[in-house]
């Protein structure tokens, strides 16, 4: 019927996304332009938009106009040692970060309680975004013990990654002692942050990294783009 042409256009879309016609990061053409190609109305071409936008395959830029997304979803693998760079780098994805600032603060008590520390002490909180071939997939903020790692950040953006940092101050390795993940609506700043249409959900991810005998190191939270990966637990790890 008429007013199920919205379901038509969606599905053409979506088909010329999959076969490859439409190629991520390709630019659509414009709302006007697109009732003229599909023969419909203003608002049945947004609607096939808008969903489409809702299940990952687009991303509706506010000034730039609607995107292709990349459709296949990342994996991340959460074991033992997880490794941001090892995990989507094997798959051949060029990983960037982009930081998004420090602040020097007093640990709260979900803070202290994950670090072992006594709630109040000073923690450096280190924010960053993380891109996977220019799109981003994830942004979230690291928490360290202030009077073990007073530096992290300066030594974070001259050494490039979190592990060689952790070397510069005498820890050759470390673990993931424990992770929490929950799904939840993306509030409008996250979304924009992602570059992601607002109804599309986000994944919160919690973890402790620790030292070989639990010690904790650090304490993370990071919000990932449900539309662009998914995780993968392995039964364990050699």
């Amino acid at each position: 019927m008429q007013r199920d042409k919205w379901r038509d256009i969606r599905a053409e879309i979506e088909r010329d996304i999959m076969d490859g016609v439409l190629q991520p990061g390709t630019k659509l053409p414009t709302e006007p332009e697109l009732t003229v190609a599909y023969g419909a109305g203003r608002h049945t071409v947004r609607r096939a938009v808008a969903e489409l936008a809702k299940d990952g395959f687009l991303s509706v830029e506010q000034g730039r106009g609607t995107f292709v997304q990349p459709h296949t979803l990342l994996e991340y693998t959460i074991g033992a040692r997880t490794r941001l760079r090892q995990n989507l780098g094997a798959q051949g994805v060029d990983v960037s970060g982009e930081s998004l600032g420090v602040e020097r603060m007093s640990a709260s008590k979900r803070i202290a309680a994950n670090l072992q520390i006594e709630e109040g002490a000073p923690v450096v909180a280190t924010s960053r975004l993380t891109h996977a071939d220019g799109v981003p997939v994830s942004f979230g903020t690291l928490y360290h013990d202030a009077a073990r790692f007073p530096d992290f950040p300066e030594r974070r953006q001259a050494m490039g990654s979190v592990s060689a940092v952790y070397k510069s101050y005498g820890i050759p390795d470390y673990l993931r002692g424990s992770t929490q993940m929950h799904a939840r609506p993306a509030r409008a700043a996250e979304a924009q942050q992602l570059r992601q249409h607002p109804d599309m959900p986000v994944i919160v991810v919690r973890a402790v990294d620790t030292l070989p005998d639990d010690t904790p190191i650090s304490f993370s939270q990071v919000i990932w783009s449900a539309a662009r990966v998914k995780f993968t637990i392995p039964r364990s790890e050699d």
